[in-house]
């Protein structure tokens, strides 16, 4: 039988390191900061088992490991700088399909914001619920953003077509 750590905690570490991937634009240090998560989650399970929402818990946790990571490098992404957004790892571009990549051109055009919502809730499946405690807003925010993200999915996906 599984631990509820097995079961809860463990079973994230995939949309973890898609999360932190995100962020960090790197392999290595997302796997770094989904690895420091962990461990943080290993010192609190007890106290995770009975929180309302661990998986909330562990998506804050690994977005501060990103965050740190930046400041240890001293170096911020900044979403007008269109040559360091969006950048793909060479050796993970080759693996995306031409839909998959035309996503990423998508998501890099969008405000931070709507950026992180939006992975949150097509890409990872959290509920307005959970994106709305994580990232500390209503959830009528949250709904709001993400209408706004997919009428620009939309209207990006229609000029593409015509271009």
């Amino acid at each position: 039988m599984k631990t509820f750590f097995e079961a809860y905690i463990w079973s994230m570490r995939g949309k973890l390191f898609r999360m932190a991937y995100l962020w960090l634009r790197n392999k290595e240090e997302a796997e770094d900061a989904v690895h420091e998560a962990f461990e943080k989650a290993w010192g609190q399970r007890d106290v995770l088992q009975k929180m309302e929402n661990p998986h909330g818990w562990m998506v804050r946790v690994v977005k501060n490991q990103c965050l740190q990571k930046h400041r240890d490098r001293q170096k911020w992404v900044v979403l007008e700088n269109q040559e360091e957004v969006g950048e793909l790892d060479p050796a993970m571009e080759q693996d995306l399909s031409p839909a998959v990549k035309m996503v990423f051109q998508f998501l890099k055009e969008l405000p931070q914001k709507q950026q992180e919502m939006f992975q949150l809730r097509e890409v990872e499946g959290l509920t307005y619920e959970e994106i709305s405690e994580y990232m500390e807003l209503s959830v009528e925010q949250v709904k709001v953003n993400l209408f706004r993200a997919r009428k620009k999915l939309q209207s990006f996906m229609v000029n593409r077509r015509k271009a």
